[in-house]
């Protein structure tokens, strides 16, 4: 019985890694929100022009102070994948929301990452003015940095869901009846 306890410990402790990436991956990003609402310049030259004409708006570093408590949310969310949190959240809930979301931040992250990579390589040509430093730090980091997240809370989804399974397959063991007379 020992044995079965560490194996299944073991097991739930290697099916939530995912799960502590996405939060660290959301953690760090409201850090960088966070940073940048209190009025850090560090980094705004990698937004595009367009955000940084925007730094010192009122009603822009609100918004700022709102996503970075989004993604503390978002991060906190990922950790109800890997422990007992949120128990009044259905796991049916916690699954379609974890699947949900990564498959927007993949889909934002890698469809920017596309797009804004054939532009750079001059495969898709666009009419009127392009902040060509902004477009090559958002290829070369931003896009790459959503669409990791996004692969995370994929994982992290993957990997609730397929613990889900293990722990209803282990509530409810396939008992093998006892051969009868007419089974032999």
């Amino acid at each position: 019985m020992p044995d079965t306890i560490a194996s299944e410990s073991a097991t739930h402790a290697t099916s939530r890694w995912a799960a502590y990436l996405a939060c660290g991956w959301a953690m760090l990003f409201a850090l960088m929100s966070f940073y940048w609402a209190a009025g850090g310049t560090f980094g705004v030259n990698t937004l595009g022009r367009t955000i940084q004409a925007l730094a010192h708006d009122p009603g822009f570093i609100a918004i700022v102070w709102l996503t970075g408590i989004a993604k503390v949310v978002g991060g906190l969310f990922a950790l109800t994948l890997a422990r007992s949190w949120a128990t009044w959240l259905p796991a049916g809930w916690k699954a379609t929301l974890a699947w949900l979301g990564g498959i927007g931040l993949t889909l934002y992250g890698g469809v920017q990452l596309l797009v804004e990579g054939l532009v750079l390589a001059g495969v898709v040509h666009v009419n009127g003015p392009i902040d060509w430093q902004g477009m090559r730090w958002h290829v070369w980091l931003w896009d790459p940095w959503w669409l990791l997240g996004g692969i995370f809370y994929l994982l992290a989804a993957w990997q609730y869901q397929r613990s889900r399974g293990q722990k209803r397959q282990n509530a409810h063991p396939v008992v093998e009846e006892a051969p009868t007379l007419t089974s032999l």
